[in-house]
């Protein structure tokens, strides 16, 4: 356990970088956080922004595309939160629903995407998939950081392992 952690805590030190350093990891960070009281799952994700517009380039074909800049447009914003539905996949109570993406925002080198899913009155079990930027690097490691009343847990997908199922009591 105490090795885990120190897995993610390196593999979390890019994602709090400096702006423009180049990076040599190739890992994304998603926050799930279940509000028992507001009955629903709060989901943040974070991903390099030149990560993500060179999945998007090479994706649609469009060596234009930009986030976080003047040259920025809603069509480009609308492939960045595309493309995350598209990637990331939850099974709440044996169940696949997907997230409401709430909205985005840019600090430094990274781009925070805010989903939620609603309705979650009893969290029996959690299935997520998590699969953003498998497309472009083999070595791609996403983060997952669960927290519940009872528990908080944190594993790491990788492309072999896209998936983890949690049970709960």
């Amino acid at each position: 356990m105490k090795f885990l952690k120190i897995l993610v805590l390196v593999c979390c030190i890019p994602l709090f970088s400096g702006a423009g350093i180049a990076h040599k990891f190739y890992v994304s960070t998603t926050i799930v956080e279940y509000a028992k009281k507001k009955e629903s799952l709060q989901i943040i994700t974070k991903i390099f922004i030149d990560d993500l517009e060179n999945v998007l380039r090479k994706r649609y074909q469009n060596p234009d595309i930009s986030l976080a800049t003047t040259k920025e447009t809603e069509a480009y914003a609308d492939l960045a939160r595309s493309y995350i539905l598209k990637k990331l996949h939850f099974k709440v109570n044996g169940k696949e629903i997907e997230p409401e993406y709430l909205g985005r925002e840019y600090d430094i080198d990274i781009m925070s995407a805010y989903l939620e899913i609603k309705d979650v009155s009893t969290l029996k079990s959690l299935e997520i998939e998590n699969e953003v930027l498998f497309d472009m690097f083999d070595d791609q490691q996403n983060i997952i950081h669960l927290k519940t009343p009872q528990t908080n847990r944190s594993f790491i997908l990788e492309k072999s392992k896209p998936k983890e199922m949690l049970n709960f009591k």
